[in-house]
């Protein structure tokens, strides 16, 4: 803000930046004064605000100026659309159209260091090749990349809907072809355990443990699928566990996939597991499986990774991967004792075999050449 003066007398100026032009509007001839200044810093401050918002229109604040006798589409920051999709996931979660995961990962993307790429550019200044760079630039997974794009995508659907841009540029961006040959590879191993390891992990829970990582082992259950079985699921004659429900940041659902709705098997050693956990959780409520440390149901995958598995592992003396990695073992057990993969698909819910033979069809340790007496045979081979 300055004082100009002119012959008929000393004016304000504010200044400010609007359309990455630098702006110098008079103000109207008063006296100049403490309050005076006081409110051309106000009208400066609402100024700026408006034109972060993307609300700003220049006429209704200086209709005599040159800028505004010829109109512009508005503009809009990208950092204020990206907040204004945050805040859509919002009210899609408060109205259940939305998990709280999803929504922590969208949140995790739009607010993330790599997203103020962004920050202070219009939305219609971004092109194609910006995009092109940013991406190749990421160097993460292919999954990483999708997920931090899908919100951004969102952003300029919208703006293209609006009106405020002539294009949307990712329609100009061949995503699958770059992503193939920028992403970089997953670097997580699948690792099943051995014989001797299962039963060191086993011979390390207490009482109150073991029965759910003895029925986890047999059952190669999602994380999320075995908190939310609940004892009706169980059919004691036909020796099976429906499930139809999986629990994610503490909210129980469907599973996403209809494949993910299924009846798993349940052999002699699952069975017993029940039995055993019969008396420690069946009177307290539906669910089969509580947290030992306060006997409530698990809330989400973090808090069974902490509060069960990682003591577990420490215990045993086996060397620690993550709880994931015991539906992997159920998988290849399974495929090592000569199951077809049809069947091992179906008893993991996975919509075709595909992923069966990607992940496990090659993948036979030592300790699987010759199938165990004790393994798990189940179902039509």
């Amino acid at each position: 803000m300055k004082i100009r003066t002119f012959a008929a007398g000393d004016r304000l100026q504010v200044a400010f930046t609007w359309e990455g032009q630098e702006c110098r509007e008079l103000l109207p001839p008063s006296p100049i004064n403490k309050s005076s200044i006081q409110r051309a810093a106000s009208l400066r401050d609402e100024i700026r605000r408006k034109i972060k918002e993307g609300s700003f229109s220049y006429g209704n604040y200086f209709p005599d100026s040159p800028r505004a006798a010829t109109p512009k589409k508005a503009s809009t920051l990208m950092e204020s659309l990206l907040t204004k999709q945050l805040e859509t996931y919002q009210r899609q979660v408060e109205n259940s159209q939305m998990s709280p995961s999803t929504y922590g990962g969208y949140k995790k993307a739009l607010t993330g260091e790599r997203m103020r790429r962004w920050h202070g550019l219009q939305v219609q200044d971004v092109t194609p090749s910006m995009l092109r760079e940013w991406v190749g630039e990421m160097d993460c997974t292919s999954k990483a990349i999708r997920n931090t794009l899908t919100p951004l995508r969102s952003v300029f659907e919208d703006a293209l809907n609006d009106e405020l841009i002539e294009f949307n540029p990712f329609d100009r961006v061949a995503l699958t072809k770059l992503i193939r040959q920028t992403a970089k590879a997953s670097d997580y191993v699948v690792n099943p355990f051995t014989a001797a390891e299962r039963a060191a992990l086993l011979n390390a829970c207490r009482p109150d443990e073991r029965p759910m990582l003895q029925f986890w082992f047999g059952t190669g259950l999602r994380p999320g699928e075995l908190q939310a079985l609940e004892w009706r699921h169980i059919d004691w004659d036909r020796c099976t566990a429906r499930i139809e429900q999986n629990q994610v940041a503490g909210v129980i659902k469907a599973p996403k996939t209809a494949a993910g709705i299924r009846e798993v098997d349940l052999d002699a050693s699952t069975i017993a597991a029940l039995k055993a956990q019969r008396p420690i959780s069946e009177a307290k409520g539906p669910r089969i499986w509580l947290n030992p440390r306060d006997g409530k149901p698990w809330s989400t995958d973090a808090q069974v990774r902490k509060t069960f598995w990682l003591p577990v592992c420490t215990r045993s003396g086996v060397e620690y991967r993550n709880p994931y990695q015991v539906r992997h073992t159920y998988a290849s057990m399974l495929l090592t004792a000569g199951q077809n993969p049809w069947y091992v698909a179906a008893q993991l819910g996975h919509e075709d075999v595909e992923m069966v033979f990607r992940t496990y069809g090659r993948f036979i340790r030592e300790d699987y050449q010759k199938p165990s007496p004790q393994l798990r045979i189940v179902g039509n081979g």
